[in-house]
């Protein structure tokens, strides 16, 4: 991944979080739902993966420590 600004990488992980907590309110929605397993599944698959997209996001805001 190419270097960004703090800035851009902060901005970049609130619009991930937001839709992260978008998709867990659709995902407890769907719950009360038992028709509708394939769509919770493939919400629960997207919000894993914007999981570890913020993560890897985060990490880029850490300092390198010297050697």
């Amino acid at each position: 991944m190419e270097t960004l600004e703090p800035a851009v990488v902060a901005e970049r992980i609130a619009a991930l979080r937001s839709e992260h907590r978008a998709l867990d309110e659709r995902i407890l929605q769907l719950a009360a739902n038992p028709d509708d397993e394939l769509e919770s599944k493939r919400l629960k698959r997207r919000k894993l993966q914007l999981k570890d997209c913020i993560a890897q996001l985060e990490s880029l805001l850490i300092p390198d420590e010297p050697a």
